[in-house]
């Protein structure tokens, strides 16, 4: 079943001389429940498809639909509200406020949307993750794997649609990188949550359902690995 449809997608910056070409007319669909690897050399556009699927940046042309919504259609709060209710994000770095602990920093997205935390899905992703004896711990107190087992924690918090990751173990060491995959693929499986990775890491790209390459703002390779 369909999940998220890209269109025909450009994404352009800059104007006359300075102007640059991320994303040239890209079109996609992703599988619901699809562990997907988007893979590329620096500055190919991955990461601004990653942006652009998730409503943090703005295409130029182009539609993306996500379980049939027009993403782009509403204004900037109703997109506001997409990107934390319908989008899991996790970044390179872990992206934690200093002053919450993890259950606070885990549930931020429900909370700033005054909404009513679901607390067994909050006990059951503490157990998943780990880090039921350090829910009252501040991000200073845990190590780099356990802050982005937080930002694993923040972005599955919601049940979103998709969860979108960036480079999530590019600040990691080997050991803590592949517990942190192993976390996002035991989530795709579990709650059948449609995982998308940008990576440069072949190792975690041949563990993907499916590869896409981008290149140059063009979509190059598109291969399913199962």
């Amino acid at each position: 079943m369909e999940l998220l449809n890209i269109d025909n997608h450009c994404k352009v910056y800059g104007r006359g001389e300075n102007q640059v070409t991320a994303l040239d007319h890209v079109s996609l669909t992703i599988e619901k429940g699809e562990f997907a690897a988007i893979i590329g050399p620096s500055g190919s556009g991955k990461s601004t498809l990653l942006h652009i699927i998730g409503g943090v940046d703005v295409p130029t042309s182009g539609k993306v639909y996500l379980d049939g919504q027009d993403v782009y259609a509403g204004n900037s709060e109703k997109l506001a509200i997409f990107r934390r209710r319908q989008v899991g994000l996790i970044y390179q770095f872990h992206n934690l406020i200093p002053t919450l602990n993890v259950v606070e920093n885990i549930t931020l997205p429900i909370l700033m949307d005054k909404r009513k935390v679901n607390e067994e899905r909050l006990e059951e992703l503490l157990e998943m993750l780990g880090l039921k004896d350090r829910r009252t711990h501040l991000p200073n107190q845990l190590s780099g794997g356990q802050q982005q087992r937080v930002s694993v924690g923040r972005a599955l918090m919601n049940a979103p649609s998709v969860c979108l990751a960036d480079e999530p173990t590019g600040s990691l060491d080997s050991h803590n990188g592949h517990e942190i995959i192993n976390l996002l693929k035991l989530s795709n499986k579990k709650y059948r949550q449609t995982l998308i990775v940008v990576t440069h890491d072949e190792n975690i790209a041949l563990q993907a359902d499916r590869i896409i390459g981008i290149s140059d703002g063009k979509v190059v390779r598109d291969e399913r690995m199962v």
